[in-house]
């Protein structure tokens, strides 16, 4: 069942081997066991690409629930810990986790790397006691119960420019190529961050070009640096400030404001004291930094996915 799990998040045999610590027959064999005990195909697969059949998905989901509660009957859990993840290198959830370690020094932080979308999956398999990620219309209809979420920051998206342009406040959409660093539709590593921006091009006819996803900031600074015609990168606030210390412009979008909106979640059945606590401090850290009335918002018209739940939150507040 791990196996099965490790290879659904990976979804290529040579990485999720690696992460078993197993040779790719081995992995190859065990879950051809598992799916002969099952009685039926969870994964289909050929030399370049795995995926898994709609019973996969489904059954991903009671393993994830099932090795959940394995884990719990092995270990007593810490009522002082926190389990937490962070977004590649994205401050929001840092901010909240260096507020909330200097008002609980007797608590301990578990850290860890997910995308929204493990983030969710990890939460309710009780692997994480907190998640601080984007929810999407498809999260709320496959998990509508089990869980409580908070919005917690609009954070605004900016145009970044290219060392050597001139500084100016603001810049339009449409003066240069917008490029952004994330995987379009269609790629196996499509993500919840891509769908925002399938969204942002969709729904405003700006078009992007997709550069892929390096991960961390200074990735995205050298690919960056590497471009020689002119263009915009969208990219987050979380980044922007860094792109402007390394003497890279970066500019407000003149027509429209998008923001990126994140919510702080967590399990509804009985929540640990520490668990709790981290929450309350990630809404008086959202309250203290004005996260929910970003700058940025209020020059330009506000922008969401029409069908963000941040945007129905908005609208029925």
């Amino acid at each position: 069942m791990r196996y099965f799990v490790t290879l659904a998040d990976e979804l290529h045999f040579g990485r999720a081997a690696s992460r078993l610590y197993v040779s790719q027959p081995a992995l190859s064999k065990q879950i051809r066991k598992l799916e002969n005990d099952v009685g039926g195909l969870l994964l289909v697969r050929d030399s370049r690409h795995v995926a898994l059949t709609p019973r996969g998905e489904r059954f991903l989901g009671d393993a994830r629930r099932l090795l959940a509660i394995a884990e719990r009957m092995r270990r007593t859990p810490d009522p002082r810990s926190v389990r937490i993840a962070h977004i590649f290198e994205l401050e929001t959830c840092r901010l909240v986790a260096d507020a909330f370690a200097g008002d609980f020094e007797d608590v301990r932080l578990v850290e860890h790397s997910m995308d929204s979308a493990r983030q969710l999956d990890a939460l309710l398999a009780e692997q994480l006691d907190v998640a601080i990620l984007r929810l999407t219309p498809q999260m709320l209809a496959e998990h509508p119960t089990g869980w409580r979420r908070q919005l917690l920051r609009l954070e605004p998206m900016l145009l970044v420019g290219r060392a050597g342009d001139l500084p100016r406040d603001s810049a339009s959409l449409h003066e240069r190529p917008v490029e952004v660093f994330a995987d379009a539709a269609g790629s196996r590593m499509f993500n919840v961050h891509g769908e925002y921006l399938a969204a942002f091009e969709r729904q405003t006819l700006v078009p992007l070009r997709w550069l892929g996803n390096p991960g961390t900031f200074q990735h995205c600074l050298a690919g960056v640096s590497r471009g020689r015609e002119p263009a915009f990168t969208l990219e987050f606030e979380s980044y922007a400030h860094r792109y402007a210390e390394a003497g890279i412009p970066v500019h407000r979008p003149a027509e429209l404001q998008p923001v990126y909106p994140w919510w702080v979640a967590w399990r509804a059945e009985n929540p640990s004291r520490a668990t709790t606590d981290f929450v309350e401090t990630a809404v008086q850290t959202s309250a203290t930094r004005g996260w929910l009335q970003p700058d940025a918002v209020g020059r330009a018209p506000m922008w969401l996915p029409s069908d963000d739940p941040a945007l129905v939150e908005q609208r029925s507040a």
